[in-house]
Order: structure tokens, then sequence, then C-alpha cells
């Protein structure tokens, strides 16, 4: 099987503030070469790299806002998200979980600090990834699918190297926990100093990893440090990371869809006529109502 060499190792970008509880990362599409088509189905990646937040009687975070073409995958590994949308999904995100919400025919949502959080402060770590629609399923009708720690599906690596989480797609043989639109894997690899996995993807997926803590080596060669990311060429199948001190690795692969893809803000569709309609269904009312107030 031929290897699927590095093309880019990325540092963090500059961070921006989302609202003002999440502080953002943003690697796609916030750098040249990971633009939205380069990294289909994955459209977004913004990375929260850990950062302390004090102690607050605010409840720090994002207000209602609409969404419609994609799902947003919400992934936490320290603190935690409240959350609520339209459609009646809502609740808590905490270390380990993940929320991975279908926006579809239209959603509005908001997301904070959870309120004993908010209110003990800490560390706060995130990632949230959009992932395309295809056309058909666009105007699909909004779900909601929460991941408690306890149910994703997990791989225990041989040799006591470590353990890989499932969220989506597969891994030797082990189906991930959520349903998908399109081929798509996403998994969480945490290995122990030393550990060692291999991972084997079609070599025309687009492919990356994002070293949430500690140190790698991938390949056999290039080191990598916390909150790098990088992006695989698309030749190749198989590639190799061994843990240098005890690690959390991000990884993401997917099939494109190799479709056009037209963004405005909250919406992703295929059109600009699509967009302009997406906006127009939001201004009359037809992505349903929330409450501002959490």
């Amino acid at each position: 099987m031929e290897t699927k060499d590095i093309e880019w190792v990325f540092s963090p970008p500059e961070v921006h503030m989302v609202g003002d509880g999440f502080r953002m990362h943003n690697f796609i599409p916030g750098l040249p070469e990971l633009t939205m088509e380069r990294m289909d189905p994955f459209l977004v990646l913004d990375y929260n790299s850990k950062h302390n937040f004090p102690p607050t009687d605010k409840i720090r975070g994002v207000g209602v806002h609409p969404h419609r073409g994609f799902e947003t995958v919400t992934i936490v590994y320290h603190g935690k998200i409240a959350h609520n949308d339209s459609a009646g999904g809502g609740g808590v995100i905490g270390q380990g979980d993940v929320q991975w919400m279908t926006a579809g025919s239209g959603i509005l949502h908001k997301e904070f600090h959870e309120e004993e959080f908010s209110k003990q402060g800490g560390d706060f770590q995130m990632v949230q990834l959009w992932v395309n629609l295809p056309r058909k399923d666009k105007m699909t009708k909004p779900k909601y699918q929460p991941l408690k720690n306890e149910q994703i599906s997990k791989v225990q690596l041989e040799n006591g190297f470590g353990i890989v989480e499932i969220i989506a797609g597969e891994f030797q043989g082990t189906k991930g926990s959520a349903s998908t639109f399109s081929p798509v894997n996403v998994f969480n690899a945490k290995l122990n100093q030393g550990g060692n996995a291999e991972f084997n993807f079609p070599a025309e997926f687009n492919t990356g990893i994002l070293v949430i803590e500690g140190k790698i080596k991938v390949n056999e060669s290039e080191l990598v440090t916390a909150d790098h990311f990088v992006l695989f060429k698309n030749q190749g199948e198989e590639f190799k990371m061994e843990a240098i001190e005890n690690s959390v690795v991000l990884i993401l692969s997917g099939q494109p869809l190799h479709e056009p893809i037209m963004a405005h803000g909250p919406f992703v569709m295929n059109t600009r006529q699509e967009i302009w309609d997406a906006f127009h269904d939001y201004n009359s009312g037809k992505f349903g109502y929330l409450d501002e107030e959490f």
C-alpha cells in the first residue's frame, strides 16, 4: 500500500473571536491552501486551542444565528458548551462529547459556555467542523445527533498504544457512531507515549490531521506539535503516527462531493440563487423561532 505523504504542515492562524466565548483559529478556509474546494467536504475547521477562561457571571457565547445546506460538528476536549436550536435540539456537550447537527433546509442555533462552567472558569478547548451536504440532501429535514463520549465507538490499539474514537466513518472494521450523508471519517486518536497507529483512506479522499495535544511523528519523519494541522497529498492510502509524548489527534478524511460550492455567511448552497432563497426564507421566518435568551 502506497504511503500518503504530507503536503503541508500549518501553524495555527491568528486568533479571532466568534461571539465572546469562542477563541478560534480558522484553518479551513482561513488559510489560502485550505480552501473549501481543496478540503471538500470539510467546509470549515475552527479550533479553539486550550485557553483558560476566568470565572464570570456573564455567560459567554454566540447568540441566535441561522444555518442551511451543511452540518456542524462540535467536538469538546475541555470545558462544557450548552446549545439550543429551533428544531428542538439542545443540551450540554461535555468533555469528550460530540454534537452532530444537520442544518439541512434551515435551522436557528445558539451556543454558550455552560452556566456552571462559566461561573467556575477553567480550560476550554474545542473544534467545530462544517461538513457539506450533497446537493440532493441540502434541503433535508434538520436533525441532531447528541453523542456522549460513552456512546462513541472505540478501538483499543494493541500493546497499550492507546485508543481511537470513531465519531464517524470506519476504523479497523468498527463503524462510527454518527450517521453521515457522504463518506466521511472523523476520529480522535488518543495515543500514549511511544504508541503508534496506521490509518488507511482512499487516495482521492481529502485528508488532514490536527494535533490537539502532545507531539507526534508522522510517517517516521515529520515531527508535528500541538495546535498544528497536517494536510496530506491526494495520493497513496496509508499514513502512520507515533506519539513522542501522550497525544490527542483529530483525524479527518472525506470523499469530495465535486459539486459547486456557493457559500455566503451561514449558508452553503450550490448556486447564487439558492443563497438568495436562503436569505429570503430566513427573513420570512421559515427557519422557525429561537429565543435569544439562554
